[in-house]
């Protein structure tokens, strides 16, 4: 199945000094004694309360990424036949380095997801090289980390070169390089395709003097991972279960005066505590009218007796992350206009959610969004009475200034590549989040809606069944929430 890699590829690392080694061969009794040593990262062996046997990563098997990798591979060869290109193809993916936010202290690391994705690696400083030939056969190379006792004793582990074969599945075939000779061998290659734009850039410029083409390959990586398998969709399932948990557990906690930073971190405790690795994004947590600015992250004000609180907030467990919203009352009551702008921005959220059912594409929802909350605002008397739907859509994204959904997975809006006037289909997550936001400076709502914004966000399974809410468990509905908050009120 698999060519000699250096048919196609003379030896080269990138700026590290590395080694590499190819992936996919049988294990060796030396070879499993290694496993028992400490890795880079959780082992079955180091973390049995994390992974099974032949997971590299939490629910994701050995072979799963294998077949990742296969699957690139495939989605490449047959865009290359449609454009009637025989070429060799050298694909690669880099991983993240360490980012420091000073001397020696390292920000906390997270793995370029496309190269998380395609090899389950989670230390720094690694990259994947896939070479294609044009029969479809192809070798997988991944980079590691040299040992470095030094380093070792301040930064802990790291999976070296001889181990990395068997823990990612290799054949022990190897040699030091240098970062220079990764330039050496450029213009024998007619296509490169690079993930991560800096060495997109560099490579591009460096192949335009020879006319050689190089292209992007994050669009193909993208179409792969907008379909969950069934582990990814666990993945996110516990994700969701954790952040709905944190949900409960923070409303419950609520009273008038808390501070937004208490909020805060409250639902960061409340998922780690429960196993997620940190927060998924900097979470928005907007008391008052603090919640008619969108992307409100400041989280340092006092939420007052009667105000509403916005929350928007989610967690990454093993990797996947979860989106959720929910808006509450601070004292556990709703007042008449926040309820009734409540229930409208619910139910619109309801019908939006069933209408996934005939698989629309995510610009559709938008426009099926903008249409029912400009009904229903009209049917309250906050918009005027005209006959025509764009007067409606264009009222109801004065008061809704934002898509109704992205895609989610990896990251939070996950495979931006891919564009959202595709129908949705079995197997992908999204987000389904309506919102009212009544500023005010607004002169054509009436004052006593003034502040008032409230958003309700849920992660949905796309099925051939229907869809499924996989943040079900976060309360929502008017009387849960009043409920949960005034328990303790």
């Amino acid at each position: 199945m698999f060519v000699k890699l250096h048919r196609f590829l003379k030896p080269f690392t990138s700026d590290l000094s590395r080694k590499y080694y190819c992936i996919n061969a049988p294990k060796s009794k030396i070879q499993r004694a290694a496993l028992r040593r400490s890795f880079g990262q959780p082992t079955f062996e180091t973390h049995p309360h994390l992974l099974r046997e032949g997971e590299v990563t939490p629910f994701i098997t050995k072979s799963e990424y294998q077949d990742r990798r296969c699957n690139l591979v495939t989605s490449i060869l047959e865009s290359a036949a449609t454009n009637n290109e025989e070429k060799t193809h050298v694909i690669i993916v880099p991983g993240a380095s360490k980012q420091y936010m000073s001397d020696k202290i390292p920000y906390v690391f997270r793995q370029n997801t496309e190269f998380l994705y395609l090899t389950g690696c989670q230390e720094p400083d690694c990259c994947m090289i896939i070479t294609v030939a044009p029969s479809g056969e192809y070798h997988t190379v991944l980079f590691t980390r040299d040992k470095d006792e030094h380093a070792e004793l301040w930064d802990g582990p790291r999976t070296h070169p001889e181990q990395a074969p068997d823990f990612f599945r290799g054949r022990p075939e190897f040699a030091h390089q240098r970062a220079g000779e990764f330039f050496a061998v450029v213009p024998k290659i007619k296509q490169m395709l690079s993930a991560l734009t800096n060495i997109h850039s560099i490579v591009t410029n460096y192949l335009s003097r020879g006319q050689k083409k190089c292209e992007n390959p994050r669009s193909f990586i993208h179409r792969l991972r907008l379909y969950k398998s069934t582990a990814e969709i666990a993945l996110m399932q516990k994700s969701c279960d954790i952040t709905a948990q944190a949900f409960a557990e923070t409303m419950a906690c609520s009273k008038p005066y808390i501070g937004e930073n208490q909020i805060f971190a409250k639902i960061d405790y409340e998922c780690r505590m429960r196993g997620a690795e940190y927060l998924a994004y900097p979470p928005v947590v907007a008391g008052g009218s603090r919640a008619t600015t969108i992307h409100y992250i400041n989280n340092n004000q006092i939420i007052n007796n009667g105000e509403l609180v916005l929350v928007d907030a989610g967690c990454e467990y093993h990797g996947y992350s979860s989106d959720v919203t929910r808006t509450w009352p601070i004292n556990g009551k709703f007042t008449p206009q926040q309820r009734e702008i409540y229930e409208l921005v619910y139910c619109v959220q309801e019908e939006l959610i069933q209408l996934c059912n005939s698989f629309p594409t995510l610009d559709a929802l938008f426009e099926a969004m903008c249409r029912l909350l400009g009904k229903r605002l009209q049917e309250i008397g906050l918009v005027g009475i005209q006959p025509s739907n764009d007067y409606l859509m264009k009222a109801a994204y004065q008061l809704c200034p934002h898509h109704v959904s992205h895609y989610l997975g990896m990251d939070i809006h996950d495979t931006p590549t891919v564009n959202r006037n595709i129908k949705i289909a079995p197997g992908m997550i999204i987000t389904v989040e309506p919102g009212i936001y009544i500023s005010e400076r607004n002169k054509n709502i009436p004052k006593e809606y003034h502040g008032i914004g409230i958003r309700i966000e849920d992660d949905v399974l796309i099925t051939v069944n229907g869809p499924v809410v996989l943040s079900r468990k976060c309360p929502k509905h008017i009387d849960d929430i009043e409920k949960i908050v005034c328990q303790n009120q």
